[in-house]
């Protein structure tokens, strides 16, 4: 069996000790990122629809850095909606993160709740591949 080793952003510990489960693990050269949703640093909700969106982006660039990968690196994405009527919010600003082509696999999922809580409306997870030493994802 191949190692497997918990990827933890500085920050997210709480979500480690509280919760029971990692934000990201990689396997190999494979990263599996956990559902990042709008939380701020301060675990805060954000609360405007576009403004939790983009944090999620956000939540789940700071995993991949912590994992050695990028967004670029993404070879497959799924998306929770509480709404999928977010789709064309969804989609503008997951194309502000998401620039290099071919895109990843993608697949949104409506969900009637995310995280146990209302408020939540997105939910983010992916999986990466870190590129081969010496370049090119």
């Amino acid at each position: 069996m191949q190692e497997r080793k918990a990827i933890i952003p500085a920050g997210m510990e709480s979500v480690y000790e509280k919760i029971g489960y990692a934000p990201a693990l990689q396997v190999g050269k494979t990263i599996y990122v956990s559902g990042q949703i709008g939380r701020d640093a301060s675990m805060k909700l954000v609360e405007d629809r576009e403004g939790q969106i983009t944090q999620a982006f956000e939540n789940l660039r700071r995993v991949l850095e912590a994992a050695g990968a990028s967004l670029a690196d993404i070879v497959d994405l799924t998306s929770f909606h509480t709404d999928l009527r977010d789709q064309p919010l969804f989609m503008q600003v997951r194309d502000r993160y998401l620039t290099t082509h071919p895109r990843p696999a993608w697949t949104a999922i409506g969900a009637h709740m995310l995280c146990g809580s209302p408020g939540y409306i997105v939910e983010i997870k992916a999986v990466a591949v870190l590129p081969d030493a010496g370049g090119g994802a």
